[in-house]
């Protein structure tokens, strides 16, 4: 039988938001592999380690030479369905079982007590948006997610050229979960203007 590979989502980082499926695979895995923070964070005495870096290649190969002897878990922060390693895994290997967690942006939603099943949802990871996406509309509501080049402050800036009114209010949410998590509230103008945190989770409501 074919060694699995199993995809668990670990949410935004804290222990208390990980499904116990998630966990039990995580703990009762014989190799484990990860970002250097979940490795710490989760892995335990005896288990052989693959770091999860840039050299994505490396990690996928190192992969396949496990998966010859045991089965293999893979973390990934938030819902591996949502902008994760889970579809490189899925381009590269079969018998792939994924574990679901919750996504930086369910958990921001969540921190503002807002329902987002009508939320549209992007990720700025490496990637940009195309304009006719970004369009204005009473009552729509945007989640983004940014890295260090698509910032909060020029997520505004694409918005007021797409229409959105400066009163708009938005939300830039970090550290989601861990003890230096913070929420600060925006008008569109204000976060164009004074707003300098990079990683994190944006939430637009117009």
């Amino acid at each position: 039988m074919a060694h699995k590979l199993i995809v668990a989502g670990i949410g935004p980082g804290d222990r208390n938001y990980i499904l116990p499926a998630a966990l039990e695979a995580i703990e009762n895995a014989k190799v484990l592999a990860g970002g250097k923070r979940a490795l710490q964070g989760f892995a335990r005495h005896g288990q052989e380690q693959i770091v999860i870096g840039s050299d994505i290649k490396k990690t996928l190969a190192q992969i396949k030479k496990a998966l010859e002897q045991n089965d293999v878990t893979v973390m990934v922060s938030g819902d591996p369905g949502f902008h994760s390693m889970l579809v490189r895994l899925k381009e590269n290997f079969g018998n792939i079982k994924v574990v679901p967690g919750v996504s930086s942006l369910q958990m921001a939603f969540a921190k503002l007590a807002l329902p987002w099943q009508d939320a549209m949802f992007f990720s700025l990871h490496g990637k940009d948006i195309e304009d006719e996406l970004l369009y204005y509309q009473t009552g729509r509501t945007l989640g983004f997610l940014t890295d260090n080049d698509h910032t909060p402050a020029s997520i505004a800036g694409r918005l007021i050229a797409n229409g959105w009114p400066g009163n708009i209010a938005c939300y830039v949410c970090s550290n989601l979960s861990y003890p230096d998590e913070a929420i600060d509230e925006y008008t569109i103008d204000s976060m164009l203007q004074g707003c300098k945190r990079k990683n994190s989770v944006v939430v637009v409501t117009g």
